[in-house]
């Protein structure tokens, strides 16, 4: 199994977790909940700014699976979608929501709600999508500011 590069932030109802190697700054953390996600903070990430429910719901919106919450006893927690959704971005990644077992090289084997896997072969974190590929541009070109 690899070497996870996933950080956990400990809040009291819901830890998140983030993944900096799967993140793609889609931004839709920092755009649903930025009392919770500020990039210019540390730590960026503060799960107990906000009500455990609402942190639920907008990580489940990250659409690359960088970000999953960890929910204590008594909190609300991410359901996957049934059927699975399967997501062909144009010169971009596979985006699956669903229970998915995502399984790939050097010992990935992992059980996902969300991933955005490599369409094109061209990742260094395989199966997952790093942009290194024809996927350079989603969700928005490099270099540009996630917005």
């Amino acid at each position: 199994m690899p070497e996870s590069t996933r950080k956990r932030y400990r809040g009291q109802a819901v830890d998140v977790s983030y993944d900096p190697v799967r993140c793609r700054h889609a931004a839709e953390c920092i755009r649903g909940l930025r009392a919770v996600f500020d990039p210019g903070r540390r730590p960026w990430i503060q799960p107990d700014s906000a009500d455990p429910e609402d942190v639920v719901r907008v990580v489940a919106r990250c659409p690359t699976g960088a970000l999953r919450t960890h929910p204590k006893a008594t909190a609300a927690s991410e359901d996957a979608v049934a059927p699975t959704e399967v997501t062909a971005v144009p010169d971009g990644p596979l985006l699956l929501r669903g229970a998915l077992h995502v399984r790939g090289p050097a010992g990935v084997d992992e059980r996902e709600t969300r991933a955005a896997l490599c369409s094109c072969g061209s990742t260094a974190n395989s199966p997952y999508c790093d942009g290194g590929g024809t996927c350079a541009g989603w969700p928005h070109a490099r270099g540009a500011e996630a917005s």
